[in-house]
């Protein structure tokens, strides 16, 4: 019998960097990662959030930095990138998991909106990933010269928006649904860096973006204050229709996440997994 007590964290020596991950989703996919023994590059455009999730993770005894900004400032990732290898050694593991919605019916969505869109959920991964390449290539070839052999990951946090689409959300849905083409790309030209590229497409899940709309939660876009949230009798009529009956946790959507960052997921590259208590969208 495993003494679970003994056990080797599964992501030991390895280092994470998370967007948006302050809060949220985002924040537990950080405390899951470093409690599993991962050092940890924590993001958030709202440095406050920042903080407070680099703070938990050092107090529980893990390393870990910060990195306050938008993932759609173009400096960004590489500076998100060189902070991993400078101030904890390396990079095993990517997450681009920041997001936020910005909905209405097609004929009244801005061009303004559609392309925020498409900044934050498809452009910001693509420049991360570009940014990674040549440390994760030359990683590589260290590793094949000295017969070592150690697998990446890369996990791109999409949507069954993207997926099925969904009424006032074609620009979400569009760039959810990007997300997924780079996904498949990148896992066929990264297989001979021996990295694995998946994406986790989530449901119904319980954050700041499925919040009652009365609550007047918004999200910080530059100057501009976006409002997010659904009606909460729609959003309990939607929980209804999925099979588990309920919203899913944040801490279980975290899970998923874990999931394709383990050893146990070496052989997987290039799948979607859904994340959403059975609903297909």
């Amino acid at each position: 019998m495993i003494n679970e007590s003994t056990r080797s964290p599964s992501l030991a020596g390895k280092v994470a960097i998370i967007t948006g991950s302050g809060r949220g989703i985002g924040r537990h996919i950080a405390l899951k990662l470093a409690a599993e023994g991962a050092a940890i590059v924590v993001n958030d455009i709202d440095a406050d959030a920042m903080h407070e999730t680099v703070d938990e993770i050092t107090v529980a005894g893990g390393r870990c930095v910060g990195v306050a900004g938008s993932v759609t400032d173009p400096s960004f990732a590489q500076t998100f990138v060189d902070t991993a290898v400078r101030e904890l050694g390396g990079l095993h593991i990517i997450v681009n998991n920041a997001g936020y919605t910005w909905d209405d019916v097609l004929q009244r969505t801005s061009d303004e909106q559609w392309e925020s869109m498409l900044d934050v959920h498809a452009t910001a991964p693509f420049r991360l990933l570009r940014a990674a390449q040549p440390v994760i290539s030359a990683a590589a070839r260290r590793e094949r010269e000295t017969g070592t052999s150690v697998c990446r990951k890369v996990v791109n946090v999409s949507s069954l928006a993207g997926m099925a689409g969904n009424p006032g959300q074609a620009g979400y849905s569009a760039g959810k649904a990007a997300v997924l083409g780079l996904t498949k790309t990148v896992a066929k030209e990264w297989g001979r860096y021996n990295v694995t590229v998946n994406a986790v497409a989530f449901g119904l899940i319980d954050t700041r973006l499925v919040a009652p709309v009365e609550e007047r939660t918004t999200v910080q876009v530059g100057s501009r204050s976006v409002p997010i949230g659904v009606n909460p009798a729609l959003l309990a009529s939607v929980a209804q229709s999925v099979p588990l009956a309920r919203v899913g946790l944040p801490q279980e959507a975290a899970g998923a996440v874990y999931l394709l960052c383990t050893p146990e997921s070496d052989y997987i590259t290039g799948h979607t997994l859904t994340c959403s208590g059975g609903l297909q969208g």
